[in-house]
């Protein structure tokens, strides 16, 4: 079926349309766009941590029609994030039953719009967004939650919500001043990276754990100044002995053991920001146990503090956090490190069937930098 018989208007009939015909005539972007009527995408068909019996892929899903204030973009690069499985447990809202769509980030092309989008976005044009859904061949997404780009690259993608979280968290919550000593764990992930090089920004003392000498030699090439590989070192031993007055700021989302052992390492007045524990995602609770009955006490006696942050919080501070972001990687001043896959044993991350390869290789620590998925437009496409 044509895109003009969805719609509900038959170009070249007399009949009124169910649609405004100088509406339907901007929407309906014929020339070049090569929309599909059917496409594919990822749905949570029961709640689970565990991924791959949570979620399928469907095949002939009807392409969504974008409303007035909508853009239908196709999707190119997709985000990889370690909250997904939290998502696909229904961790975030208990209300929403299944099937329903995940993923939370993309980057792709606007292939078609409503007619109040068009004041500030055209068909070709590149955007990246933050929105539920994202694993899917086109998503509909609202023109003022799009963020217009220079250009389709996966390395915008790692700034959507990697980079904000620790841009925002660390602005707001780190309070973060020259000389200081800041602790980042996972230092080589998707949000890690961005984390030491703001800290390093901050005109502070950055120390890094990672899991492999290779992920080290990453974080000492965007200014990190100790990294700490837990896989051959002790970092509770080099923490004690290397720094034994603690560090002022830790940006923690490993959870569990590291958890104890970052409140045990904060200095006098330390701030133990907490942007996840990705050791318990995997678990039935989505928790790993800490030590928290002396939690009180070592908070008093350090006059430290704990600091939870979750993104949707802070929505008001996100676009010119995203701003600044986007500036300072477009001037090379932040490095925005991609993991495609190349290094996967079954290779690059291509199409909506390796998001599942992409999330186990997440939970096996092997990327550095920020997990991205491609998914490859028809070459029928003349856009």
């Amino acid at each position: 079926m044509s895109w003009s018989a969805r719609s509900g208007v038959a170009l070249g009939c007399r009949a009124r349309p169910i649609v405004d015909l100088s509406y339907s005539r901007h929407f309906l972007d014929f020339q070049g766009s090569g929309i599909p009527s059917a496409m594919k995408k990822l749905v949570v068909t029961r709640r689970s941590p565990n991924f791959r019996e949570a979620v399928a892929l469907r095949h002939g899903v009807p392409v969504p029609l974008p409303g007035d204030g909508d853009l239908l973009v196709r999707n190119r690069f997709v985000g990889i994030n370690a909250s997904d499985i939290n998502y696909s447990a229904g961790r975030y809202d208990t209300s929403v039953k299944p099937p329903f769509d995940i993923g939370f980030e993309g980057v792709g092309d606007v292939v078609a719009l409503g007619l109040s989008a068009s004041a500030n976005y055209t068909v070709g044009q590149a955007v990246a967004y933050v929105k539920a859904g994202s694993f899917a061949e086109y998503t509909v997404v609202p023109a003022k939650q799009a963020v217009p780009l220079p250009s389709v690259k996966p390395e915008f993608l790692t700034l959507m919500v990697s980079g904000a979280t620790a841009y925002i968290s660390l602005k707001e919550l780190g309070e973060l001043s020259e000389g200081q000593k800041v602790l980042v764990t996972a230092a080589a992930g998707g949000t890690g990276q961005f984390a030491v090089q703001l800290a390093k920004k901050a005109k502070c003392h950055v120390i890094g754990t990672c899991s492999s000498d290779e992920k080290g030699g990453f974080l000492k090439s965007i200014g990190c100044d100790r990294a700490i590989n837990y896989k051959t070192e002790n970092i509770e031993s080099v923490l004690r002995k290397d720094y034994p007055e603690g560090v002022d700021v830790v940006y923690e989302s490993v959870g569990g053991k590291m958890f104890d052992l970052a409140v045990n390492s904060l200095a006098t007045k330390g701030r133990l920001i907490v942007i996840g524990f990705i050791t318990g995602y995997q678990n039935p609770t989505g928790l790993s146990p800490i030590k928290a009955e002396v939690l009180p006490a070592k908070l008093l006696k350090k006059s430290a503090s704990i600091r939870g942050f979750f993104l949707n919080h802070y929505f008001s501070e996100y676009k010119m956090a995203l701003k600044h972001l986007l500036e300072m990687y477009e001037k090379g001043e932040l490095v925005c490190e991609v993991d495609l896959g190349d290094m996967s044993p079954e290779g690059k991350f291509i199409g909506l069937e390796s998001v599942f390869r992409a999330v186990d290789y997440m939970y096996m620590g092997k990327n550095i930098g920020k997990i991205v998925v491609e998914l490859p437009h028809s070459v029928n496409s003349k856009l």
